[in-house]
């Protein structure tokens, strides 16, 4: 700092000894030379306005963790042919009254529960497909409190790879994701090993296996909450084993209704508070065996496959 601070002052005595010399010249009654009119500031070009910072889509980024806010001063973008934790798919803005405020809008106000859905749908448009039925994360990004008071009104939409179907944690990729659901048939969900809990009452860990080997657990689809608080959807657990139940028969064309349950289970995973406040509704419905391991898909397997037992 001490070396720079004197670099500012060297430049400021010249510009003044510069000037200095000018006016005694001048009264020293020097002529003009000529093309030069006396006047030092006619000819100088109007400073542009100042533009807020705007983040680009189409760019990469290293950090493999979920990010909820960002500014210039910490933006880093990168080839996304190169090692990367997350791509910007699109780049978004608050509009109207939404971006007359003072300050940003809160995550789970409607301003950004509509930036999330803007989000979600140009997501599925560049992979192809519902980022929820594979190793995708999408992350809705809003400008740091520096950013928004100097004039920011983006919102940025970042999707990640993730490690595992049990973790948040993103891992790396060497390609963009234009199309992976559609390239990469390895990101979607499939079959699974479960790892149970001493109790058998929850999952805790989720092995991915191909459907050819023995699995007891197979993703079914996305059920869709209500647009509720978060307490609400998390305590209503009948609500969300009814959702998903329907999932489960439509994957495996059976009849939804009172002896589904004595044909074939189901499991779930919800998401966390956090992602439900960005705009999340999304859960993930699994097709459980009873009678342990299979070795195929169940999907439209019908009532012929899985009789009422």
């Amino acid at each position: 700092m001490a070396s720079r601070g004197g670099w500012t002052m060297r430049r400021v005595r010249v510009r003044w000894l510069a000037l200095g010399v000018l006016v005694v010249a001048v009264l020293a009654g020097c002529t003009n030379p000529a093309g030069v009119d006396g006047d030092l500031t006619d000819d100088w070009a109007a400073l542009p306005e100042p533009k807020p910072f705007v983040p680009a889509s189409g760019v990469c980024h290293a950090s493999y963790r979920p990010l909820t806010e960002t500014s210039q001063g910490i933006y880093f973008p990168m080839d996304c042919n190169a090692h990367h934790g997350a791509e910007t798919v699109h780049v978004g803005q608050f509009t109207g009254a939404d971006a007359e405020h003072a300050t940003m809008p809160a995550r789970g106000t409607k301003p950004t529960l509509a930036a999330f859905a803007e989000c979600d749908a140009k997501a599925k448009q560049y992979i192809g497909g519902d980022w929820r039925n594979g190793l995708l994360q999408l992350d809705l990004v809003l400008p740091s409190l520096q950013a928004w008071a100097g004039g920011g009104r983006w919102f940025r939409c970042d999707l990640r790879q993730l490690e595992s179907i049990d973790t948040n944690q993103g891992t790396s990729r060497l390609t963009p994701l234009k199309d992976a659901l559609k390239d990469e048939p390895k990101l979607l969900f499939g079959c699974f090993r479960p790892v149970l809990s001493k109790d058998g009452e929850t999952i805790e860990v989720m092995n991915a296996a191909a459907c050819t080997t023995p699995h007891r657990a197979e993703f079914a689809g996305i059920w869709t909450a209500p647009d509720t608080s978060y307490t609400d959807f998390i305590k209503n657990t009948q609500r969300i084993l009814a959702g998903c139940t329907g999932v489960v028969a439509t994957f495996a064309k059976l009849p939804n209704d009172r002896n589904l349950t004595h044909r074939v289970g189901t499991a779930y995973g919800v998401i966390n508070e956090e992602e439900w406040n960005s705009g999340d509704r999304g859960t993930q419905c699994f097709l459980w065996m009873y009678d342990g391991d299979v070795r195929r898909s169940m999907k439209g397997a019908g009532p012929g496959v899985l009789p009422i037992r």
